[in-house]
């Protein structure tokens, strides 16, 4: 363990001005994603709304993001991953800032499309930019880290929006309306805040000498078509998975509930643990890749978490399905930036910002599509039979999607290195 500690300390060293002002900005960000994410629904509510208005809400900010991920990706190819960054952290903070205050539903639901519209632009930068400033070497341990830090940011907010709304109604003498949007304003200000390292990060224009010939989206992709087959092929990888992430993923806290009646309070509890098991998690994953390769480690975590799926899937015992829930979040979740750094590598920089976002957006597909199934077997089945059928779905599709990886990707070449050498020769 403190060999390990060291060799993160040791990379965390090496890394530039950029990646560590990209990181403070990103925890900033994600603590005030968190504080919305765990106390958003009760505004909603206590607004004198029903829980239709949220379905409404979060549709519309899940198809905001769709929508813009890949016209965000092209933009960010190219102008620059700080621009794009910027342009969409200002406007997002902006929406949070709005939702906030705002109490007519046309002004949520149209504010909620402003915040999925321009996080797109944050979602698909952030990787490219990390990539474009570290080294392949360093790319493993420093997604890994990326990822870890926002999951240890999302619990630190969970924890902040339901602690501190609870002491401003019970010990600050406020309505609950009133200590859930002091809540939200205070989640606001942290993502405001993140804006003062994005403002610091200096990007050098690296596409320079490529500027005449990257004019047209078509002279882009006929440029690159070896990378953009990488990218499509991902894209399979991550539409297979995001199927069967999607019948699950979105419903875990309704699983709990249904199947063995718990509080609300134990749900946040548990998805909390969760995220600190996955943190934990990632900060393995580079260990596994130096022993197995980037290929063969993804394929490992991504299968070993299939037993893990099963015992939730079909147990009837809460400590074994938390069990069982934590171990699978934590081995699927960490090959995620294994994959990322593979991606990045893969393809050339002018197509970084659109493969990150293709990846994104067929996985969102599959979650959209996957989501009324998913329901639809639980009302008819049950929460026991229903929720076993539908989690052993997904352990097909996880497997498909973990072999279909494997074999696409196992003993593929690096072109994007060629294509570079072709476009400077």
């Amino acid at each position: 363990m403190a060999g390990m500690i060291s060799e993160w300390l040791t990379q965390f060293r090496l890394y530039n001005r950029n990646i560590r002002l990209f990181l403070l900005a990103s925890v900033l960000a994600n603590i005030g994603m968190g504080v919305f994410l765990i106390i958003y629904n009760y505004y909603i509510r206590e607004l004198g709304f029903d829980d239709s208005v949220n379905g409404r809400v979060i549709a519309m900010q899940s198809m905001a993001t769709a929508l813009l991920l890949l016209p965000a990706g092209l933009l960010s190819d190219r102008f620059g991953r700080k621009k794009i960054i910027l342009i969409g952290a200002v406007f997002a903070a902006l929406s949070l800032f709005l939702r906030s205050v705002l109490a007519v539903e046309e002004l949520l639901l149209a504010t909620a499309f402003m915040t999925g519209m321009f996080m797109s632009f944050i979602q698909v930068s952030a990787i490219p930019l990390l990539a474009e400033n570290s080294t392949e070497k360093e790319r493993v341990h420093l997604f890994s880290l990326n990822f870890a830090m926002i999951m240890l940011a999302n619990v630190i907010g969970n924890l902040l929006g339901g602690t501190m709304s609870d002491v401003l109604t019970h010990f600050g003498g406020l309505s609950p309306l009133w200590s859930i949007r002091i809540t939200l304003l205070a989640g606001s200000a942290f993502f405001i805040a993140s804006l003062i390292p994005v403002l610091k990060i200096r990007e050098e224009n690296k596409l320079t000498e490529q500027k005449d010939r990257e004019k047209s989206l078509k002279k882009l992709f006929t440029t690159h078509r070896s990378s953009l087959k990488i990218i499509l092929l991902f894209a399979g990888a991550q539409l297979i998975i995001g199927f069967g992430s999607g019948l699950v993923i979105p419903y875990l806290n309704l699983y709990f509930v249904d199947r063995f009646a718990v509080s609300h309070s134990m749900v946040g509890l548990i998805l909390s643990a969760g995220q600190l098991m996955t943190a934990i998690a990632l900060m393995i994953g580079p260990a596994v890749v130096k022993k197995y390769g980037e290929v063969m480690a993804v394929v490992i975590l991504q299968l070993a978490s299939i037993p893990f799926l099963l015992i939730t899937a079909f147990t009837e015992n809460i400590w074994f399905a938390v069990f069982g829930f934590l171990f699978r979040q934590a081995l699927m979740n960490a090959g995620n930036p294994i994959q990322m750094s593979l991606m990045m590598r893969s393809v050339n920089d002018n197509m970084k910002g659109l493969a990150n976002s293709v990846g994104q957006a067929v996985f969102q597909l599959g979650w959209a599509v996957m989501g009324p199934v998913s329901t639809g077997i639980v009302l008819m089945y049950g929460a026991y039979t229903g929720y076993a059928v539908v989690f052993s779905i997904t352990c097909a599709l996880y497997i498909l999607g973990t072999v279909y990886f494997f074999f696409v990707f196992r003993e593929r070449p690096d072109k994007s290195k060629n294509e570079q050498q072709n476009l400077s020769a």
